[in-house]
């Protein structure tokens, strides 16, 4: 493990086709891009701001020559020319006026295999029935902004997403709801599918009615779809990254990466770490370490936000509480 780059409050990691490695901070109202290791030291080849005025930039996708940036109430675009990694266009409004404030005021966007723009909105509680549709939901755009629907609803506080590189799935990290004890609800991993609906406010975990708001929809809550996959309460799963192809580590082809931000409602802390996720032959999901030492006897030094394998075969850990990019 080395430090790759000092990135105040780094959160959300995206690798261009060329090599480099595009970082938010939300925070600092910024976007990085670290140059490809061009000379194979371990170490970007440069660290720069994207020229560009943002309002808590938080996702981040590279299309088709153009980037894409999701903020506190809208996605934007730009031209961006990848070789260079530089911005060559203006920013281009794609969707304004997403529900803005509440507990959860993070957005994030990503680029389908079906060409569509996924945009995930958390919930602005820990627990309440929603006014806005829009939250706790992923919605589903066309690249231009056109045709928004409701894709997936259910989804407390869906931080990042990714599709599956072999079999093309689509799966939501989630953070489950506070106050119910150490130990429930767990964390989730989503499988999304088109329509779905995935519990929150009214049912918990597999199946378990919320004390608080459970038997208001029996309906909408006897179609609750169960977790792919999950995580020890309060862990707070953020970014999911797949590996696949040649530069896959030996023994992780066709896991994920996801980086558990760590717990504050507990009464020991638990999580700060980086997991990988194996599919095993019958289904069923392997959550092994990855990466630990994050917090040792309640002392913690980090907090991981994301998780990315790299061209070069490492895997790159964003970290919000020391501002740093790590190498592994």
């Amino acid at each position: 493990v080395a430090l790759y780059a000092v990135v105040p409050r780094a959160r959300l990691l995206r690798f261009t086709s060329a090599g480099d490695l595009l970082v938010s901070a939300p925070r600092e109202n910024a976007l990085w891009l670290l140059a490809r290791d061009g000379d194979a030291d371990g170490q970007p080849d440069g660290a720069r701001k994207l020229p560009l005025e943002l309002d808590r930039p938080h996702g981040i996708a590279v299309f088709e020559g153009h980037l894409y940036v999701a903020e506190g109430t809208r996605v934007r675009r730009a031209a961006f020319d990848v070789a260079r990694g530089e911005v060559t266009g203006p920013l281009e409004t794609l969707v304004e006026g997403l529900p803005d404030g509440g507990n959860h005021w993070t957005r994030t966007v990503g680029i389908g295999p079906d060409r569509g723009m996924y945009v995930t909105v958390g919930s602005s509680c820990n627990v309440c029935e929603e006014e806005d549709e829009r939250r706790a939901a992923m919605l589903r755009y066309e690249l231009d902004g056109s045709g928004g629907e409701l894709y997936a609803t259910g989804l407390r506080n869906a931080v990042d997403f990714a599709w599956h590189t072999e079999t093309g799935a689509l799966y939501a990290t989630d953070n489950a709801r506070d106050l119910l004890g150490d130990d429930f609800p767990p964390c989730e991993l989503n499988r999304i599918e088109r329509g779905g609906f995935y519990g929150w406010p009214y049912v918990n975990g597999d199946g378990v009615p919320d004390p608080d708001l459970g038997g208001r929809r029996p309906e909408l809550e006897a179609r609750a779809i169960s977790p792919a996959h999950a995580f020890r309460a309060h862990n707070a799963p953020l970014g999911i990254g797949f590996a696949s192809g040649p530069h896959a580590p030996r023994g992780y082809d066709g896991a994920a990466f996801v980086a558990l931000h760590g717990s504050w409602n507990r009464t020991r802390k638990d999580g700060y770490s980086v997991v990988s996720l194996h599919w095993q032959p019958d289904g069923s999901i392997e959550e092994r370490d990855f990466l630990t030492g994050f917090e040792r006897d309640e002392n913690v030094i980090g907090r991981p936000v994301d998780a990315e394998l790299g061209p070069d075969g490492a895997v790159y850990v964003s970290d919000d509480y020391a501002g740093a990019v790590w190498r592994v």
